[in-house]
């Protein structure tokens, strides 16, 4: 029964802090959140099921772990903060984050409130591309900065709701922060191209761009991962060569581009559903070619 609750109440495995402590449920570490609940406490303690304010259950042992290790280093109210934030976040976006995120973003806050009290700013170079590639998720990075000045009393910079914002984009895909910083610069790359050879502004309000935006990122995830399309169909890439000569050059050129500044080289499987998507954002904007 150890870690069970047992009527009532929870067998402590490890006290992590005064607010925090662990059980056992089915071999597997279960991290319980209440106020005082581990004050004074010994593993084979018992705590009233009714003191217990959060149970993180995380799936993933290690993870599970490295949270614990976190919470004995930070204040327990950083965790409070990345729970609200995360709770938001799911219940906008409509899906669950990756567990990871209550380690990352915890640990960020907590840093990034260090940093204003030492007067050390950190800019974020990526602020507009996260700001119109992820308005939503910059939109619960303000949000966020709300909540931060709440229960803190400090007020974070546009700078860290767009790390903030990042931090759930990265927890969306279930990736690596690193993956995700290089991915919207790949974003930013090809949109910065594509509106060079169209010689256009891109309206980042319209719903064609927004479709052009959803597959870029999707792009960009397969080449950090190298998860690349399969489908091979040479007939088809020289059909749609033919068909939308423009397009198609844009694509060419957007692979020219990737290779110089990151040096890879965009498979042809995807040059032809790039060229696709660049065809119908072309029609949106009155571009595009006649199709014969």
């Amino acid at each position: 029964m150890n870690g069970k609750k047992l009527s009532g109440t929870y067998r402590i495995h490890q006290v992590i802090s005064n607010n925090f402590v662990a059980i056992l449920e089915e071999g597997q570490e279960v991290i319980l959140r209440g106020l005082g609940i581990g004050f004074k406490k010994q593993p084979g303690d018992l705590v009233p099921a009714a003191r217990v304010e959060k149970v993180y259950a995380l799936r993933d042992p290690e993870k599970s772990s490295r949270l614990m290790q976190l919470l004995s280093d930070v204040p327990s109210e950083f965790l409070d903060i990345s729970t609200a934030i995360i709770e938001l976040a799911e219940k906008t976006l409509g899906c669950r984050l990756s567990e990871n995120i209550y380690i990352t973003l915890t640990d960020h806050i907590c840093f990034a409130v260090e940093r204003l009290q030492n007067g050390t700013a950190y800019p974020n170079h990526l602020l507009w591309e996260i700001h119109n590639f992820y308005p939503g998720e910059f939109a619960l990075g303000e949000k966020a900065l709300d909540l931060v000045e709440q229960q803190l009393g400090f007020r974070l910079s546009e700078d860290e709701a767009g790390f903030i914002a990042l931090h759930i984009v990265n927890a969306e895909i279930d990736g690596k922060m690193s993956d995700m910083i290089r991915i919207t610069e790949i974003v930013s790359r090809i949109i910065e191209i594509v509106q060079g050879y169209y010689e256009v502004h891109l309206d980042e309000r319209s719903l064609d761009y927004g479709r052009f935006l959803t597959h870029l990122k999707f792009l960009g995830q397969r080449i950090t991962q190298n998860k690349y399309t399969t489908e091979r169909d040479s007939e088809f890439q020289s059909m749609l060569a033919r068909r939308y000569p423009a397009d198609y050059r844009c694509a060419e050129q957007i692979r020219e581009g990737l290779r110089e500044q990151f040096r890879f080289v965009l498979p042809a499987e995807e040059l032809t559903f790039l060229t696709i998507h660049l065809h119908r954002l072309a029609i949106s904007m009155g571009l595009a070619e006649n199709e014969s």
